[in-house]
């Protein structure tokens, strides 16, 4: 049978939902499992005049999954600037609009926070119905202190951004909440390996799906084992925070550092690499940096007989 205009299914029995109210309404959406919906978000997903979504074909697979008869459009990254207009008008016009993300709670890492400006600049309602999250799914799986945590979204694609970036992330006084893809994950966990060598971690992937993987350990226990690693899906990374001793880097790890720096490149740049992730004063990383040089020409002078 053919669902009616606002009526949505549970357990296979169709509901009525009520007209929706005018303006803007965020629906959360599973991240994976489409088991993870609320009813709220049901009666307002099939009581609205329009879905604005990332990808239609995503969304359909949970209207159709629910019996939910609804006016699909398409509202991401690529398109949005000619997109928010369209919205908007409808607003204007009295209509109820639902935004869902791809999966999960609609702003985070997607641009509908434009939307809601510009939506709460021309006085339409807002409206958020919580739901999923993959950053909080992540953070509570991963075992490590939730009191402060620091949503840092993806990382920089490039390496030497990458590594910067961690830089500057590694003495925030929080657990760190990451987004990666599988083509870069086994990199990543390398650079952070690298520079917090010594910290909580835990890689999460395909959260609340058939293939669900938590690793937890050591950061540089886990990027040892990144060629085991199945790289198919998507994936949270989750940092623990620094320990309250650890403000300045131990010399041993500072050495490791900088010997790894100085294979990849030269004495410049491995000495300003070790400058940006240490802190510590260039003329001494610069000196250090000599040293360790000298000792790795005098290996390769004294090698095997």
């Amino acid at each position: 049978m053919e669902p009616a205009a606002h009526t949505f299914l549970v357990s296979q029995q169709p509901l009525s939902a009520p007209k929706a109210a005018p303006g803007l309404h965020l629906v959360a959406t599973p991240i994976g499992n489409l088991g993870d919906i609320t009813l709220r978000a049901l009666q307002t997903l099939a009581g609205v005049d329009v879905i604005a979504c990332e990808d239609t074909r995503v969304t359909r697979r949970l209207t159709e999954r629910y019996g939910i008869a609804a006016t699909l459009i398409s509202y991401h990254e690529h398109n949005a600037a000619s997109a928010r207009p369209k919205i908007l008008r409808l607003l204007a016009d009295g209509a109820a609009v639902a935004l869902v993300s791809d999966a999960g709670t609609p702003l985070i890492s997607d641009p509908g926070f434009k939307l809601v400006r510009e939506t709460c600049a021309a006085g339409y309602p807002v409206m958020a119905l919580p739901g999923p999250s993959s950053v909080l799914t992540a953070l509570t799986l991963a075992g490590l202190p939730t009191d402060r945590f620091f949503f840092e979204g993806f990382l920089p694609s490039k390496q030497g951004a990458r590594r910067h970036r961690i830089a500057e992330l590694m003495n925030i006084p929080a657990t760190l909440v990451m987004f990666e893809s599988g083509n870069r994950v086994q990199d990543t966990l390398i650079d952070l390996a690298e520079i917090m060598p010594d910290r909580e971690a835990a890689i999460c992937r395909e959260l609340t799906k058939l293939h669900e993987d938590v690793r937890r350990g050591m950061t540089r226990d886990l990027a040892r084992t990144v060629d085991t690693l199945e790289t198919r899906g998507e994936f949270v990374l989750v940092i623990g925070p620094p320990a309250a001793t650890e403000g300045v880097m131990a010399q041993h790890d500072f050495d490791d550092m900088l010997r790894a720096a100085l294979k990849r490149g030269s004495v410049k740049d491995a000495v300003a690499y070790a400058v940006d992730v240490s802190g510590r004063p260039r003329r001494e990383v610069y000196t250090r940096a000599l040293e360790l040089a000298d000792e790795a020409r005098g290996d390769d002078d004294h090698g095997p007989d």
